[in-house]
């Protein structure tokens, strides 16, 4: 396996990615692992933090086919789906495809929806694919969902439940600029279109590619160990009511595999199981306190600090 062309789409993607969105490279690598990965995003965070420009960014620079969903009480399944219509001129039915059937799917407060509409993305994340009056239709590939939700704002909302927080590889806040950032977002929106001349740097070829072979990265036992451990005590941790699925820890070692070649590697070490696991295991585990927003994060970085982490021979 060529290591060499995952560094090389890293930094040409965050590169590009940066002439519109300004810093925050370390979140941007967290969604191009996981879009390599096959999975999807929720992004919590307040609202005018850019997620839209930089979803609209990230979907430009790999040439997908973009869509943006307003999650709202009144959405309905198939307002998603698509749906079977009766056409008059040729006296049949026929299917308009709902704007899933797209590659990167912005689903802007997804919170908002009623459960019946959020439940109809289970499929489509999970599978990639959807079923409409018993046929089902394939998802164009790739296909990724990136969520977002304002964590402050309760009222009007209907709160995901656990079977789909599930299906997102990563929970992600972006967080504020800092000082200097932020001047150059203000000098940058000076310009009414930021994504005119943003051109696209990636080839379907590429991310095949990428997709196909990031599982040749290897992992020694007592690494692949020191994930368990951290999975096994979210699990039996005092606080916690439901800890990580075997679907998190799939996620887990998925992600590192993508981090090490990202880092010029084809073996996961500690760090980037390390690093990788606040953002795709504080989604996953529910505790008694009911901890939420930073101090889950701070939560799972505690139970990994009390993990001893494995010394490998050099």
């Amino acid at each position: 396996m060529d290591i060499k062309p995952f560094v090389e789409f890293k930094n040409k993607v965050l590169k590009n990615i940066s002439k519109v969105f300004v810093g925050k490279e370390d979140i941007i690598e967290l969604i191009l692992i996981s879009f390599i990965c096959g999975g999807h995003i929720l992004l919590e965070d307040v609202p005018g933090l850019g997620k839209t420009l930089m979803v609209k960014a990230f979907a430009k620079t790999i040439g997908g086919n973009f869509k943006r969903i307003q999650f709202t009480p009144d959405l309905l399944p198939s307002d998603l789906t698509g749906i079977n219509f009766y056409n008059q001129k040729t006296m049949e039915f026929e299917f308009k495809p709902g704007p899933l059937f797209a590659n990167i799917i912005l689903a802007d407060e997804i919170n908002r929806a009623t459960p019946r509409t959020q439940s109809s993305l289970l499929e489509a994340m999970e599978e990639r694919q959807i079923t409409i009056d018993g046929v089902t239709r394939k998802l164009p590939e790739p296909f990724m969902v990136l969520a977002t939700q304002n964590p402050v704002e309760t009222y009007g909302t209907f709160p995901l439940p656990e079977a789909q927080l599930d299906r997102f590889f990563m929970r992600i806040k972006i967080g504020y600029p800092n000082r200097e950032e932020e001047i150059e977002i203000i000098n940058r929106n000076k310009k009414l279109d930021l994504l005119e001349g943003l051109e696209t740097i990636v080839t379907k070829d590429e991310i095949d590619y990428l997709r196909k072979n990031y599982h040749e990265v290897k992992i020694s036992r007592e690494v692949m160990d020191y994930l368990l451990n951290i999975v096994e005590r979210t699990r039996n941790y005092e606080n916690v009511q439901l800890g990580v699925s075997p679907r998190g820890s799939i996620a887990l070692f998925k992600a590192s595999q993508v981090h090490a070649l990202f880092n010029g590697r084809d073996y996961i070490i500690p760090e980037d199981i390390k690093k990788l696991s606040p953002y795709v295991l504080n989604h996953r585990v529910i505790t008694t306190g009911g901890i939420k927003g930073k101090d889950i994060y701070s939560f799972i970085n505690s139970i990994i600090e009390n993990i001893k982490v494995p010394i490998e021979e050099v």
